[in-house]
């Protein structure tokens, strides 16, 4: 599908966070902006709990836990998104990585905010018990391309899970896998004299020791309706956009192949993206934007500094 963005001159993606960008009270600066506290009411009735008072009182390791962390993530960068299509900002396509993905749902007009609180909700716990039933983790490999990657999983996996799950910039790719696998390709990764770091994810997503939870999903999927998008959704899977037929295969196989973000990216910057706004919180995304492409504008939104410059940016002279 070719895409196009925008005028001759601007075009603005909103991009989602992930999980593990999460912190405790993130974004509860924002809650007297009455569209931010009617998502989070509107959240706390679908999800069961009371979300503001969560983020607010949960350690680290509360909201860290994969059940917690979606959720609220979700909630937070549906809640910004709102608040800014109520101002008269509107963006011209949406990409989220991997959980942005479900968050990027109903701002493309795909989904309900209620639908998605409650897809989320199954999404999150069905993560949970996979990784608790098929334990592993994953790793960001620094100095990486795809196919020393590549070579790197045939040599350390030994029998063992062990897949490239996040392209996430030049440079950087996230493997995935049982934990005995990578650690040996940690290691063989250092004899190379290159970097690692362990990812603070719960399991090995994005890989195929979530085969479970993406079966279970795609039965909750089935009963699911999905409209087509108003506003183009990238999709993580093959980098172009979400259409209403092909949504229900797609977030399921989500769980187990890989996050094309560096192609997202680079196809939205080659249909006219030059400005890309990431809601959530912790501007992981957009310091990834600049090993992606550095003559884009990079704005990131976790508080209600950031959103009140931005608002301020895009409506001064209205």
């Amino acid at each position: 599908m070719t895409l196009q963005l925008g005028n001759d001159t601007s075009a603005s993606v909103w991009m989602f966070s992930g999980q593990g960008a999460q912190k405790p009270q993130m974004g509860l600066d924002l809650l007297d902006i009455p569209e931010v506290r009617e998502t989070f009411t509107c959240a706390s009735d679908v999800l069961g709990f009371d979300v503001a008072s969560f983020i607010e009182t949960a350690t680290e390791d509360e909201l860290n836990d994969t059940a917690a962390a979606q959720p609220c993530m979700c909630v937070l960068s549906v809640a910004q998104a709102r608040a800014l299509l109520a101002r008269g900002i509107v963006p011209d396509a949406v990409l989220g990585f991997s959980l942005g993905q479900v968050s990027a749902l109903p701002i493309a007009g795909m989904l309900s905010d209620e639908a998605t609180f409650a897809f989320v909700k199954e999404r999150a716990r069905l993560m949970a018990e996979a990784a608790n039933e098929h334990p592993g983790c994953m790793s960001a490999l620094l100095k990486a391309d795809e196919e020393s990657v590549q070579a790197l999983c045939e040599q350390c996996g030994a029998g063992d899970v062990l897949v490239a799950a996040n392209f996430n910039s030049p440079g950087q790719i996230v493997i995935s896998g049982s934990r005995e696998a990578v650690e040996r390709a940690e290691a063989a990764w250092g004899e190379q004299g290159k970097r690692s770091s362990r990812l603070a994810t719960s399991g090995a997503f994005h890989s195929p020791l979530m085969e479970q939870a993406a079966t279970q999903l795609a039965a909750v999927l089935a009963d699911m309706d999905f409209s087509e998008a108003a506003i183009p959704l990238i999709s993580n899977v093959d980098a172009q956009p979400l259409a209403a037929s092909d949504a229900k295969a797609q977030l399921a196989a989500h769980l187990t192949h890989p996050v094309r973000f560096d192609t997202s990216v680079q196809n939205l910057v080659d249909a006219g993206a030059t400005e890309f706004v990431e809601l959530g919180y912790g501007g992981v995304l957009t310091n990834l934007m600049k090993r992606i492409n550095k003559e884009v504008a990079r704005v990131a939104l976790s508080d209600r500094a950031s959103f009140d410059a931005y608002v301020a940016s895009k409506t001064e002279g209205e």
